[in-house]
């Protein structure tokens, strides 16, 4: 890791559009190459927060979704928003009980990742829930999800196939087996 200076210089920025969710500015740039440009960031409001579901199996609950952007259905690991602010931890027991019915005794942080740097601040915290206690979803008006329990090698193999695409779950994923990997 190095800590290179800047190359990048603002010359202003004008925000383009806002939600209670996002933002997207356009900025005009002097790039690295010290050519004049415009550069996009999109700024999320919300940390995003997941979930590995692992029960004393060794499986794992994934939830799918519709996702309007992509035009296309997704299996997932449980995720939602932290407000800044918030407790990471405080938001990913939230969105484990909404989606999925379950409450956790154990938790473990293991992964803090930027989504997609290209484009986006969007940051993510990813737990591991163990210990689990079976209960009743509630999902969000906007959500219509349907929750599926898998081995998690199934889940691996689905990340290896390229059938999970999710940037959070794949990385949760490959993160966890790996861990576990080292402790087997």
């Amino acid at each position: 890791m190095t800590n290179e200076k800047n190359p990048w210089k603002t010359i202003s920025g004008k925000l383009v559009y806002d939600n209670a969710w996002i933002n997207l500015t356009e900025y005009e740039v002097i790039t690295p190459a010290g050519t004049p440009g415009i550069y996009g960031k999109v700024h999320f409001k919300n940390i995003a927060i997941g979930v590995i579901v692992i029960d004393e199996n060794k499986d794992t609950y994934l939830v799918g979704q519709y996702r309007f952007p992509l035009n296309e259905y997704s299996w997932e690991i449980p995720e939602g928003g932290c407000p800044e602010g918030t407790d990471h931890l405080t938001a990913a027991k939230r969105e484990l009980k909404e989606e999925t019915g379950f409450e956790a005794k154990s938790w473990t942080e293991i992964l803090r990742m930027h989504v997609s740097n290209s484009v986006s601040d969007e940051y993510a915290v990813v737990y591991v829930a163990q210990d689990l206690t079976a209960g009743e979803a509630e999902p969000e008006d906007t959500e219509k999800l349907a929750v599926q329990k898998i081995p998690f090698t199934q889940a691996l193999q689905w990340v290896m196939e390229g059938k999970i695409t999710d940037s959070i779950t794949v990385a949760a994923i490959l993160k966890w087996n790996t861990m576990q990997s080292k402790i087997d």
